[in-house]
């Protein structure tokens, strides 16, 4: 008769090794590359997991970076935007670099100083169709270009139209 596996718990909480940092489901992360030479990838935690050998796992709901989508990174898009995809994944919670905050791109605009493990989102991602939500956003200046935080906009005072 086979043996059946002994079941996997659910965990609160992991502790990135090698920092205090303290991740639980919710929280956004940085992945390491398999290239050392790419930037790391950035996940939602979904879940943390052990199996019967304390081996700990992450089921991750990862985003994207413009570059990785189909259509490739625009003028508008900024520096540290990201999409946030259907696409989900498990992981071994050895790969956490560290902690990351994704910051709605309203609240990412009103950021005083944007730090390194600070990004944006203001888009999610279909991967497998290369779609978007929503497929459209309010458009600013005569080339009618969605905002780049990351450029000055200035407001008209005439006829408040913002401008680049």
């Amino acid at each position: 008769m086979a043996k059946t596996k002994p079941g996997k718990k659910d965990l609160d909480s992991y502790n990135i090794k090698g920092t205090n940092k303290v991740v639980r489901p919710g929280d956004c992360v940085l992945m390491r590359p398999a290239d050392s030479d790419k930037p790391p990838y950035v996940a939602r935690v979904e879940k943390i997991e052990a199996d019967h050998r304390n081996n700990v796992k992450v089921r991750v709901r990862w985003y994207y970076r413009p570059e990785e989508s189909i259509g490739g990174r625009r003028q508008f898009h900024g520096a540290k935007e990201l999409f946030l995809s259907d696409h989900y994944d498990v992981q071994s919670a050895h790969t956490i670099e560290g902690k990351c905050t994704v910051h709605t791109f309203k609240n990412y605009t009103k950021l005083e100083n944007v730090g390194a493990e600070d990004y944006f989102c203001r888009f999610e991602y279909k991967a497998a169709t290369g779609g978007f939500t929503p497929d459209r956003v309010a458009v600013y200046c005569k080339c009618e270009m969605p905002y780049n935080p990351d450029d000055l906009m200035v407001q008209c005072e005439g006829c408040k139209d913002w401008i680049y």
